[in-house]
């Protein structure tokens, strides 16, 4: 393996995959009680059992179906906190994923230092707060914000948990920033040591973070479990708000997205952030630069898409969102769904609509 840029923290990633994912071998510091995470594991590992079986084992074979042979492997997942899960149930072959919300990762550091009562605390909050991913497919946002603080890297563990789902393991973590010309610069120890900063809070109704900047964007490496021989694939975590004032104000995100070129998307429980005005500078990278986007209702509305020259297949059923969001958008998601034959869908992919419908929308590139 070549020699990686800045600090690796690896081992914690490790030791976090064993105890919050309840995966790998790694052995348990003396601190940290076999019990609480025996306790911790036998919820899990059924919910993960679960997943794979009523979930994935059903969804996966459907999307592949779906998914057109020049898809890219590199996939962008906009308001895509703590769900590498999803990313990698929608794109098994993808070789990067980033992802992109408000929360930061987090520091992993944290669980070597808890004793008994701080790790049952953080494992039942970890509980609480992924509950809801592995069985409805998408995360509730007071989910994410609770687990931006406490004694585990709520946003890593969530990505851990993923990967165990999936067959996957971490190799190894780091964290980075974004410079200017969208270059990655990955911290080393004294940078970490010399960010005293606490990250910010990016949104004004968002918990702030109670870990130092440092620890807001990762780099994840993973393999499938098994053979040391098996391929590096890369997942990045960015923390940003998408909305068009601070991200024209940091253009350094743009640029790292757009030398990606030609992406797969995803775009899922998005709060229909995408229909509106101000969210047109993150719509109008995805038009440009996604040849292939699944998402529900919250995705791409129907009037950008085609005028951008891409194509719209609807599969589920559609009558409302179940969230107050746009007359306009919603009338014309109505009319997609009415105009199209029906196409079954065999479970919920994100949101469901004002009746509980579950809806799957493929956008791509004729």
């Amino acid at each position: 393996m070549p020699v990686l840029e800045g600090e690796d923290f690896g081992a914690e990633a490790r030791l976090l995959f064993r105890v919050a994912a309840c995966a790998g071998n790694e052995a348990l510091p003396d601190n940290l009680d076999a019990a609480v995470v025996k306790a911790h594991c036998d919820w899990l590992q059924p919910k993960i059992d679960g997943y794979r079986r009523s979930y994935l084992g059903v969804m996966a074979p459907f999307l592949a179906k779906l998914r057109t042979a020049s898809v890219p492997t590199r996939v962008v997942y906009p308001f895509g906190g703590g769900d590498l899960l999803s990313a990698l149930t929608s794109y098994p072959a993808a070789t990067e994923v980033t992802t992109i919300s408000l929360e930061g990762a987090g520091d992993p550091r944290r669980l070597r230092t808890l004793d008994k009562a701080q790790l049952e605390k953080s494992l039942g909050l970890l509980r609480t707060s992924i509950h809801q991913l592995l069985t409805l497919d998408d995360s509730a946002s007071e989910s994410l914000m609770r687990i931006q603080r406490g004694g585990i890297s709520g946003q890593l563990a969530f990505f851990l948990i993923g990967l165990a789902v999936h067959g996957q393991e971490p190799v190894s973590l780091r964290y980075f920033r974004i410079q200017p010309d969208g270059s990655l610069r990955y911290l080393d120890a004294q940078d970490i040591a010399a960010d005293k900063a606490r990250a910010p809070r990016l949104d004004a109704i968002w918990n702030a973070p109670d870990f130092s900047e440092a620890f807001s964007n990762l780099e994840l490496s993973f393999r499938a479990t098994g053979p040391a021989q098996a391929g590096l694939r890369i997942h990045r975590h960015i923390a940003a708000n998408l909305a068009n004032v601070p991200l024209k104000s940091d253009p350094g995100l743009l640029r790292h997205l757009e030398h990606k070129g030609h992406v797969a998307g995803l775009i899922k429980a998005a709060s229909y952030l995408l229909w509106t005005d101000s969210f047109s500078t993150i719509r109008d990278y995805m038009l440009a630069n996604a040849d292939f986007i699944f998402s529900d209702s919250s995705g791409i509305p129907p009037r950008f898409a085609a005028a951008s020259g891409l194509v719209q297949e609807t599969y589920g059923h559609f009558e409302g969102t179940f969230i107050p969001a746009g007359r306009r958008e919603t009338e014309a998601f109505r009319e997609l769904w009415k105009s199209q034959p029906q196409r079954q869908l065999p479970l919920r992919f994100g949101y469901a609509d004002a009746n509980k419908n579950a809806h799957l929308l493929v956008t791509r590139r004729p």
